[in-house]
């Protein structure tokens, strides 16, 4: 989740070690703002993070939520 209009920060979904490991070393991620704090991260993208950093949390998210769809859902984003 982003807000278009003024994109500050990103939602991220990501394993849950994962998200603990990546706010412990970096200060622009945070549990998820308004999300499940175990899954989900708040990503400020006003920081220091690496734009290729930001853009695997995006890859990474997008699979973790793909995989969590039904089958058929799934099959359907393949096409």
């Amino acid at each position: 989740m982003i807000d278009i209009h003024e994109p500050e920060t990103i939602n991220l979904k990501c394993d849950p070690e994962m998200a603990i490991e990546l706010r412990e070393k970096h200060d622009e991620i945070q549990p998820g703002y308004h999300m499940s704090k175990k899954h989900w991260n708040t990503v400020s993208l006003l920081g220091n993070l690496k734009e290729s950093m930001i853009q695997e949390m995006i890859v990474n998210s997008y699979e973790l939520v793909v995989k969590s769809l039904p089958k058929k859902v799934r099959d359907e984003l393949a096409r």
